[in-house]
């Protein structure tokens, strides 16, 4: 009998205080795939009141939010805002990058197959991601009743996000014209994503990516998702992971300035409005709390900064491995020493060279000797010595927290300041990102909604910080590779 109070008694306790845990029905994550922190405010006069400008007006804003690793490309970003860690934890060191000596895309997954569509664009998952996410620690908080959704047009930009134990992932397969996911997560669309395919096909065998209209079919496809998974209305706190892609394919073709980049953004405005809209009459104003980042910036095209007598301009990182691999041949007797390169970085063939006998890191002096020639070239750098180079601390550390010692190569090549990884053409009018400077690693954070009142922090923080933020607002555990730090000034204001 007193053991049998004794539990009554427990039980009693945990519920009391399980109910003591004040959280927001929903959050919402929305990265905007290659937003530059500026474009807030460049735009600003152009924003509806009730989207970005409402976000910036309302929301508690990260001024000097920066990406504290190279490279700064997508699969990268979006893991690490979610996991709260970078490449040298998380493992995502890259859209693409060497695994077991061979080249991978950061999502690939042979064991799983497309639901809702056909071929390769199904056939991903999470699983080279080897850290937990937000999402993951939500579910883990409320006993797995948390749901968690992904929503994007690039697979990597829902999957990642949404983490290891997500409920789903949705993105777009170009070729089927329409959303679809992998085994990973189920065996058949539910009938409700069904549906909105049926009403929301576009052009298959387009990519929708290049038009303005990928931006609205996102937003609709994120309000499908808590109207008919309930999101935020279940009495639990559930988690939407929303990415905007069409900003980053827009830009690379068309740059940071001109009509196709305002045309995108103003798309983006109008569209968040509108869910903004939704969410406060479904969820109710201030019962949701949301973020805006970005996985990386952009650089401004060089054409038109030269225009204006500020140098900028293109190196080949193509060309200088082949140069690289002809002179390790002279020097080493080894055909293609140097197999691939990405993101500024040249990654060796380590089983090749180990086979041949020959020290590895006698062939990364040789070539870091070599490239060392080269002027466009500030440093080139030993990542796996990164710590001990001759590098300002802050590059230094990015180098570091980039580096995963099984996927990310061997060898950093820091160009000057404005020379950027493409092969320069005369009418070159878009724009490329992956490097350490400050157009492409300063991006947005703004926490809206839930407990969050408008101001302005212009102390530094790290992209990483996002996710242990969200993590103590919601008194959840953070994720298991988590390296940042709360922002408190969101928190305690």
């Amino acid at each position: 009998m007193k053991r049998h109070l004794f539990s009554v008694l427990l039980c009693t306790v945990f519920m009391v205080c399980s109910a003591q845990v004040e959280r927001p029905k929903l959050v919402v994550g929305l990265v905007v795939d290659q937003m530059r922190w500026d474009y807030l405010y460049y735009y600003y006069d152009k924003y509806e009141a009730g989207g970005l400008r409402r976000l910036v007006d309302e929301g508690f804003n990260c001024d000097n939010n920066l990406i504290n690793y190279v490279p700064t490309i997508t699969g990268i970003g979006h893991a690490s805002i979610y996991t709260g860690s970078t490449p040298a934890l998380h493992s995502i060191a890259g859209n693409d990058f060497y695994m077991d000596g061979k080249f991978t895309y950061c999502c690939s997954d042979p064991t799983v197959s497309s639901v809702g569509g056909e071929g390769s664009a199904g056939k991903m998952s999470p699983r080279k991601m080897t850290a937990t996410t937000m999402g993951d620690m939500l579910k883990v908080a409320t006993d797995y009743k948390a749901k968690v959704i992904g929503v994007a047009m690039k697979d990597r930009a829902a999957i990642l996000p949404a983490g290891q134990a997500a409920d789903a992932a949705y993105w777009w397969d170009n070729k089927a014209g329409h959303y679809i996911t992998s085994t990973y997560y189920m065996n058949d669309l539910p009938k409700w994503v069904k549906d909105f395919n049926k009403q929301n096909t576009w052009n298959p065998g387009e990519d929708i990516k290049m038009s303005p209209v990928g931006v609205e079919k996102t937003f609709l496809m994120a309000q499908a998702a808590v109207e008919h998974e309930q999101l935020g209305q279940r009495g639990v706190c559930d988690m939407l992971c929303v990415s905007v892609s069409p900003t980053d394919a827009i830009a690379h073709s068309y740059g940071t300035r001109g009509p196709e980049n305002y045309e995108v953004y103003m798309e983006l405005d109008r569209d968040l409005a509108k869910f903004l809209d939704y969410l406060d009459r479904t969820i109710g104003k201030n019962q949701y709390l949301l973020f805006l980042t970005a996985d990386h910036g952009a650089a401004h095209n060089s054409t038109q900064l030269n225009q204006h007598r500020i140098p900028a301009g293109g190196w080949s990182i193509s060309d200088a491995r082949k140069r690289l691999n002809e002179h390790l041949q002279q020097k080493f007797g080894l055909e293609k020493m140097v197999p691939y390169h990405s993101s500024y970085r040249l990654f060796l063939d380590r089983l090749g060279i180990k086979a041949a006998g020959i020290k590895l890191q006698d062939v990364v002096d040789e070539a870091i000797d070599f490239l060392k020639a080269d002027t466009d070239l500030l440093f080139v750098v030993d990542m796996a010595h990164a710590a001990q180079a001759t590098l300002p601390d802050a590059l230094k550390q990015q180098i570091i927290n980039g580096w995963n010692s099984q996927r990310s190569g061997d060898i950093y090549c820091v160009t000057k300041s404005g020379l950027y990884d493409f092969t320069p053409k005369a009418d070159y009018k878009g724009t490329t990102h992956g490097a350490w400077n400050p157009y492409d690693s300063h991006i947005p954070c703004v926490f809206f909604g839930w407990h969050i009142k408008p101001g302005h922090s212009a102390r530094t923080n790290y992209m990483i910080d996002i996710a242990p933020t969200i993590c103590a607002m919601l008194r959840i555990q953070m994720p298991n590779s988590c390296i940042g730090n709360p922002i408190t000034e969101a928190i305690e204001h």
